[in-house]
């Protein structure tokens, strides 16, 4: 009984731990997200991708970056920039790109990962989306007798199932004044946006806890030595898997702790945001089937060469891919991490509290 105390006291404090380092960025993240809800119209980015042509999927990449949406929430704005009439290779893109990172999900990268990483990671979820956006159009073109897709107006009707456990998006009013529009953004990010994500953070940093308390070094030395095996592994894992991109961070963290190279944890923090299960039957009547088994296809592909890739990088600028994040890389708690902790928590609690009235609110 004393040992099971003991490993659970040892997983919460770990947790706690990956909690200081990365509550003040998480908060910073979700401030920016807020600023962009803010004063992004809501129709910005469908005005800019309408048509086929490959400059509308590299828009699509580059504004779906910063966008901090989880690949369930994504679903419903996707359709609506296709029922506006944007292309499907900018949609794909767009359906890459926004899951695979945002700006919450950086700054924790930044926090808990190496400077490096936190460039990569955005750059590589950016050509990957350009170059599934331009892989589907290419499909496309070349199809004679195409399968039949979903009308969007189907896929909307998932927004409904989404909006429990996601972060849907719904047209309302602009407010009128600077500051209306900085609290309507400051409510998005730290009402609704925080309770869609929130929990799945909690969920992945007492994961990193368990990772960190049971998975020895040995066992990542003996079992996934190989960096091409840990990377198989890593994308046979996140695929089917549901975990959003700010969510992932910790998991990869603590995985890189143990000796996961970074090519792994790459792999891992792609694939993982940008596909699931669940997703993926959605996004199969929103594109049509082939167009889907291309998606999902240039995910693994580019996952696995970025993998690649990357440690190539570490290995040539002389860092170990075995030893390339350590625990003291980051600064221990001080009264700011403290504190930034307790208000992320009490935060996500309040934003996962039962509202009264309608129970959602934007």
């Amino acid at each position: 009984m004393n040992t099971i105390v003991d490993a659970l006291i040892s997983v919460l404090l770990a947790s706690w731990n990956v909690l200081l380092e990365s509550a003040p960025f998480v908060l910073l993240g979700f401030f920016v997200a807020g600023i962009l809800k803010a004063f992004l119209p809501d129709d910005f980015v469908a005005r800019h991708l309408g048509g086929s042509s490959t400059a509308s999927i590299f828009k699509a990449a580059a504004m779906g970056i910063p966008i901090p949406l989880c690949s369930c929430g994504v679903l419903p704005a996707a359709a609506g920039l296709k029922k506006q009439g944007a292309g499907k290779g900018a949609v794909t893109s767009f359906l890459i790109s926004t899951p695979e990172t945002g700006v919450d999900s950086i700054a924790v990268s930044y926090a808990l990962l190496d400077p490096l990483m936190t460039i990569i990671r955005p750059v590589v979820a950016f050509f990957t989306a350009v170059a599934a956006g331009i892989a589907v159009s290419f499909t496309e073109k070349l199809s004679v007798s195409g399968i039949p897709d979903a009308e969007p107006d189907s896929v909307m009707e998932h927004e409904d199932a989404c909006t429990s456990k996601c972060c849907c998006s719904h047209h309302e009013p602009e407010p009128d004044g600077l500051g209306n529009k900085f609290m309507k953004g400051m409510r998005f990010a730290f009402g609704d946006l925080l309770k869609d994500i929130g929990g799945w953070l909690f969920f992945g940093i007492l994961l990193s806890g368990v990772i960190s308390v049971f998975l020895s070094p040995e066992i990542v030395s003996r079992y996934l030595s190989n960096e091409y095996l840990a990377m198989l592994l890593m994308l046979a894992i996140s695929v089917p898997l549901y975990v959003c991109a700010t969510a992932s961070t910790p998991i990869a963290a603590a995985l890189a702790l143990k000796g996961i190279s970074p090519g792994a944890a790459l792999v891992f923090l792609l694939a993982g945001p940008a596909t699931n299960a669940a997703a993926i039957t959605v996004i199969a009547k929103l594109l049509g089937r082939r167009a889907t088994v291309v998606y999902v296809a240039v995910i693994v592909v580019m996952s696995f060469l970025a993998g690649i890739g990357v440690n190539a990088l570490y290995a040539s600028l002389g860092i170990s891919i075995t030893g390339w994040l350590s625990a003291s890389a980051h600064d221990d708690g001080g009264p700011l991490s403290v504190v930034s902790a307790v208000v992320l928590v009490v935060l996500v609690v309040k934003a996962m509290l039962p509202v009264n009235g309608h129970g959602h609110t934007h």
